[in-house]
C-alpha cells in the first residue's frame, strides 16, 4: 500500500513541477495546459484548434523543452508530401565504394512531433500520420520501423472556416485522444503577455522531467482502477452519441450523422485515470469521466446536413448528453 501511495505522490509532484515550468512561458490557459498534460500522461495525442497567434505552437514547443524529449516540427503546407513526414530511401555511397539504398528518416522519428497547421496539407498527406499515431510505427517501401518511445503528436489546426484549410479525415481525428479549443486570452492575460514578450528578455522553460519519467507516469496511469459501473457510464456516454440508440437525446437523433467509435470509450477511461491520479486517487469516479468528456469526444462524432446548417456545436450536444445520461441505470 505504501508503494502505491508513493507512486501517487510522485506522480502529483512531477506533474506539478512540469505544469509550473510550462506556466513560466504560457500565460493563463490553465485549462488547456491541464488537458494537454492529461493526454500526455495517458499516452495520447492532442489536436489544438484556434486562430493564429494564440500560442498553440509555443505551448507544444514548451512541452518538448520541459520534458527533455526530442522535439521536431513539421510546418504543414499544401505541397507537403507523405515522404516529407515519414522519410524515404535515398541512394548513398557505402564503405566498399559502391552504392546502396539507405533509409533517410523523416521528422516523425522523434518523441514530440509538432504538426503545425495540420489542416493546411491535403488529406493524403494528413493520412501519412495514421499508422504512426496508432501503432507507433512507420512503414516505408514495405519495411516497418519502430518510432522512439514515448511518441506524441501535438497538432495545431486553424478553424475550418479559414481559407486554405482541409478537413482532417475522420480516421485521423479519431486517433487524437483530445481535441482542445484554444480561446482568445482575457484582458489581464493579454497584459501579462505584452509584459513578457515585449521586454528585454523573454522567459524560457527549463527541462524538469525525462523521457523515462514520462514513460513511468504513463505506466502508473494504467494501474489506476476503474470500477465496472464507472466504465459502463463511459460506454453509455459514447452510445448516446449514436442517433440510432435508445441512449441518444432528441438533439443527437436530429443533428448527428454518426457517433463516436469505441476509441471514444477508451479515451474516456484512460484520461479519467490520469485525471484521478492528479487528484491523488487510484480509482476513477463519475466526475473524472464528466470532466474530460468534452475534449475526449467532441471530435469523434459528426453532424448531418441539418446539424451543419443550424451551426450546432458538438460541445453543445455533449453537454446535453452529460446532463441526460444518468451515472447509474435503474
Amino acid at each position: 500500500m505504501k508503494e502505491i501511495e508513493a507512486k501517487v505522490t510522485q506522480f502529483q509532484t512531477t506533474a506539478k513541477v512540469i505544469k509550473d515550468e510550462i506556466s513560466k512561458v504560457i500565460v493563463g490557459q490553465e485549462k488547456i495546459v491541464n488537458q494537454v498534460m492529461l493526454a500526455l500522461f495517458s499516452g495520447g495525442h492532442v489536436l489544438l484548434e484556434g486562430v493564429p497567434g494564440l500560442g498553440k505552437t509555443m505551448l507544444v514547443r514548451t512541452v518538448g523543452q520541459v520534458l527533455q524529449l526530442n522535439f521536431k516540427r513539421i510546418q504543414f503546407t499544401p505541397d507537403l508530401m507523405p515522404a516529407d513526414i515519414m522519410g524515404t530511401k535515398i541512394i548513398a555511397d557505402n564503405p566498399n565504394g559502391g552504392r546502396e539504398f539507405r533509409f533517410q528518416p523523416g521528422p516523425v522519428f522523434t518523441n514530440v512531433l509538432l504538426a503545425d497547421e495540420i489542416n493546411r496539407a491535403t488529406p493524403k498527406t494528413q493520412s501519412a500520420l495514421l499508422e504512426a499515431m496508432q501503432e507507433n510505427t512507420v512503414t516505408v517501401s514495405g519495411e516497418t520501423r519502430q518510432l522512439p518511445a514515448p511518441f506524441f503528436v501535438l497538432a495545431t489546426q486553424n478553424p475550418l472556416e479559414m481559407e486554405g484549410t482541409y478537413p482532417l479525415p475522420e480516421a485521423q481525428m479519431d486517433r487524437f485522444l483530445f481535441k482542445v479549443k484554444v480561446p482568445f486570452p482575457q484582458r489581464e492575460e493579454l497584459l501579462e503577455i505584452m509584459s513578457r514578450t515585449t521586454g528585454k528578455k523573454e522567459e524560457a522553460a527549463a527541462p524538469v522531467a525525462s523521457g523515462d519519467q514520462v514513460i513511468e507516469m504513463m505506466s502508473t496511469v494504467r494501474q489506476v482502477m476503474a470500477a465496472k459501473a464507472v466504465t459502463d457510464y463511459a460506454v453509455r456516454l459514447v452510445l448516446a452519441t449514436h442517433p440510432e440508440t435508445d441512449y441518444a437525446p432528441e438533439s443527437v437523433k436530429r443533428f448527428v450523422r454518426y457517433g463516436s467509435s469505441p476509441r471514444g470509450a477508451q479515451a474516456l477511461v484512460i484520461a479519467a485515470k490520469a485525471h484521478a491520479l492528479l487528484k491523488g486517487r487510484l480509482n476513477i469516479s463519475y466526475n473524472d469521466i464528466k470532466d474530460i468528456a468534452i475534449p475526449a469526444l467532441c471530435h469523434r462524432f459528426f453532424l448531418n446536413f441539418e446539424g451543419e446548417a443550424e451551426g450546432i456545436a458538438p460541445e453543445q450536444l455533449l453537454e446535453e448528453i452529460i446532463a441526460g445520461v444518468p451515472t447509474t441505470e435503474g
